[in-house]
């Protein structure tokens, strides 16, 4: 079984889990409506109907009720030449020029740990900031050779997409604050695919 979930540092909150059953399966949580849905996938809720023919009413879906999703949009967007990373970095930058902040740098250094704190999470199957490999998000960084005057870091598990992902962080004030911090210069990105939730995202920021 699969979660959509989210934390972020600092302001450690943690948003209601989004129950999925695999990476083109949805199951309707508390809540959720079915233009909810099609707005978290990235999808038109005609796709949604077509994709799922026994419901009759759009209105009418119930908790703990299987959603098939339209498999093009389970994945990253094959039009994207761009790494996962380098999507997620892109729209970073998007939203930080909206709000008339300078673009985040991708940081080698930052990257590889936050790929680690991804990998960690999902090897030893849990969802904090706090790893029992490493520790916080701040002495990982230490421990890495990674110096700051200031340092963050969101992760979300269950999004299919870079997309996705960061559409759900940019709806959760505590890791848009992260992402729209005008203290952090550069950032790491991590994704990783398997474990219990099937994607791992870690982005971990810093500015000196």
């Amino acid at each position: 079984m699969k979660k959509i979930i989210l934390l972020s540092a600092l302001s450690l909150t943690l948003l209601s889990p989004k129950v999925a059953m695999g990476a083109n399966t949805y199951e309707v949580a508390k809540g959720d409506t079915l233009t909810k849905i099609a707005s978290e996938y990235d999808v038109s809720i005609d796709e949604l109907l077509k994709t799922n023919s026994a419901i009759k009413d759009a209105n009418q879906i119930r908790i703990g009720q299987i959603i098939n999703l339209p498999a093009s949009n389970t994945t990253v967007n094959q039009k994207e030449s761009q790494s996962v990373e380098q999507r997620v970095l892109s729209l970073v930058n998007e939203e930080r020029s909206k709000s008339g902040l300078p673009p985040l740098e991708m940081d080698t250094a930052v990257s590889n740990v936050a790929i680690l704190k991804s990998e960690d999470m999902r090897d030893n199957n849990y969802f904090n900031h706090t790893s029992p490999s490493y520790g916080s998000p701040f002495d990982m960084m230490k421990s890495f050779g990674v110096s700051y005057e200031y340092a963050g870091e969101n992760i979300a598990a269950g999004q299919p997409s870079a997309d996705a992902v960061m559409k759900s962080w940019m709806n959760s004030p505590g890791h848009k604050a992260n992402i729209l911090n005008k203290n952090y210069t550069h950032i790491g990105i991590g994704h990783v695919t398997g474990g219990k939730y099937a994607h791992y995202w870690t982005q971990q920021f810093i500015g000196n």
